[in-house]
Parts: C-alpha cells; sequence; structure tokens
C-alpha cells in the first residue's frame, strides 16, 4: 500500500471523478438559469451561421465589381445597397464576417493555449514565472494596434500575419488571468499533499491545477475573441490589416471613409455588423463570469 492510499488528504480516483462530474453538472444548471449566457451562445451562433453557411450556401461573390450600379442605396435587389465599385455591400458584410470571426476565433485560440502554458507554468516555477511575467509586461507596454502594425509590417501583410501578431500581443493577458488563479489553486491543501508526496510537476499542474483554472480562462479567451475582432477591423481601417480585395469589416469601414456623407450606408452596416459581433462575445464572457464564478456556483 501506498502513502496516499492511507492519506484522507489524498482523494481517490472515483472521488475525483465524482467531484468533476458534480462541479460538470453544477455548471450546466447554472448555464441554464443564465439568459445572458444563453442569448450570447444563441446569437453568437446566429452570427456564425450567418456569415459561414449562408454564403457558401447562396454562392455569394464579394469581389465581382459593376460599375453600373456602384453606389446605389439599399433596395430590393441589394438590401444593404452597393459600394464605390458596385459590389453588393450584404454579400461583403456576411464574407467579411467570416474573415474577422476567423481572424478572432485563431487568435483566440492560440493565445489561449499559449497563455495557459505560460501563466500555469509561471505559477508553478517562481524564478521561470518571473522570466515569464517580465516578458509578458514588455509585450503589454506596446498598444496592441501598434504592435500588429509593425509585425505585420515586417512580415507582409496576409491573414497569417494579422493572426500571428495578434497572438503575441493577447497572449499575456491570457497568461496572467492563468497565473493569479494558478497561485490561489497552489495554496490548497491537497495540491500541498501531492507536493509532499513527490507528484511531478506535470502531473500536478494539468491533472490537477489546470482543472481549476479553465473557468477564468474561458472568460478571458473569450474577451480575447472580441478584442481580436475590434483590433483587426482597426488595422485594416488604416489599411495595415488583412489586404485588399479580401473582405473584413475592418476595410470595408476604410473603403467607406469618402463616401461616408453621399453613400452611408457603406458605413452603416459593416459598422454595425462589427459593433452587435463584439457586443453579442462580450455579453457571452459577461455571462460565463457570472456562472463560473465558483462563489456564485455555490449559492
Amino acid at each position: 500500500m501506498t502513502a496516499a492510499t492511507h492519506n484522507p488528504s489524498v482523494p481517490s480516483a472515483a472521488a475525483r471523478h465524482a467531484s468533476g462530474s458534480s462541479r460538470l453538472r453544477r455548471a450546466a444548471r447554472a448555464l441554464r438559469r443564465s439568459p445572458m449566457t444563453l442569448w450570447g451562445l444563441v446569437l453568437l451562433l446566429a452570427i456564425v451561421i450567418v456569415c459561414f453557411v449562408v454564403p457558401a450556401v447562396a454562392h455569394m461573390d464579394a469581389y465581382t465589381t459593376d460599375t453600373a450600379q456602384m453606389l446605389e442605396s439599399p433596395s430590393g435587389a441589394h438590401p444593404m445597397g452597393t459600394d464605390n465599385l458596385g459590389r453588393d455591400i450584404l454579400t461583403r458584410v456576411l464574407l467579411g464576417g467570416k474573415s474577422s470571426l476567423t481572424v478572432g476565433f485563431l487568435t483566440a485560440v492560440i493565445s489561449g493555449f499559449l497563455g495557459l502554458v505560460l501563466g500555469l507554468y509561471a505559477a508553478y516555477y517562481p524564478k521561470l514565472g518571473y522570466v515569464i511575467m517580465r516578458l509578458c509586461d514588455g509585450v503589454m507596454a506596446f498598444p496592441a494596434i501598434l504592435f500588429g502594425i509593425v509585425f505585420v509590417e515586417v512580415l507582409g501583410q496576409s491573414t497569417q500575419s494579422v493572426v500571428a501578431a495578434l497572438s503575441i500581443v493577447l497572449t499575456p493577458y491570457v497568461a496572467r488571468v492563468v497565473r493569479s488563479s494558478a497561485m490561489s489553486t497552489m495554496n490548497e491543501n491537497y495540491v500541498q499533499v501531492l507536493i509532499g508526496l513527490g507528484a511531478g510537476g506535470f502531473r500536478i499542474l494539468w491533472r490537477n491545477i489546470a482543472l481549476n483554472v479553465i473557468a477564468s480562462w474561458i472568460v478571458e479567451v473569450t474577451f480575447v475573441f472580441a478584442d481580436a475582432i475590434l483590433v483587426e477591423a482597426a488595422m485594416s481601417f488604416i489599411g495595415a490589416g488583412i489586404p485588399q480585395p479580401t473582405p473584413t469589416w475592418g476595410n470595408m469601414l476604410y473603403d467607406s471613409r469618402t463616401y461616408i456623407y453621399n453613400a452611408s450606408w457603406m458605413t452603416l452596416f459593416p459598422g454595425l455588423a462589427l459593433a452587435l459581433t463584439v457586443f453579442v462575445i462580450n455579453m457571452l464572457g459577461d455571462g460565463l463570469r457570472e456562472t463560473l464564478d465558483p462563489k456564485r456556483r455555490g449559492q
């Protein structure tokens, strides 16, 4: 028999599994009781379907120009009007949403993964954590849009460059949240017992501590998703984001800047799409933060 068998402070595998299942059930019940979270999920899913599925099913073309239909106001043929090259704005808003959501999602995934790894190891290994946090502070000292512009100018304008730049500049925000949450978990008795029993750092980090920081990590990644969409739109608006003719909400706003008075629909619709999407993602993030808060779950 091992020491862990006799130590009541160390939960058995069955107990840990039951505890994990219980946490999941409580979280599911809390989600059902949170209208903000449910509406955020439903609306975000609707936006994703409209931007990804509808253009594919309807075979929409965002690139064909028609000088005979330049700057047409909204009508039955063009519900959102046409732009300065005669392109249908509805089509470009939907396909622009696909581009913007793709950038935001990829950035959230990459920065979320890197931030989780860096944050966990920074919390568990203090000396390594000091180095990691100072590097994060250095990156965070640069405004995200300025860092993105410089990075893209060095590597060249492309979707990959924008995603890489935003992932680097937003990773520190995730890492700091994960580190803070992990350091709180490090003070729990069961973690100290595992350390005393000689459990390896990898096992403690990824089988115990990581499970307790997931809630705060998910919330932060959600906000990174929204931030990435906004920063990409700002970069594209000044001509430093995803290059033309690929439609994004940012470069559509860039195209509309000289027509804002005589063709306001060129600014109105992509601007509304951007604002609505960011609002929905932030609403989802706020709902998740309230739902996944351990103190609120216990109520």
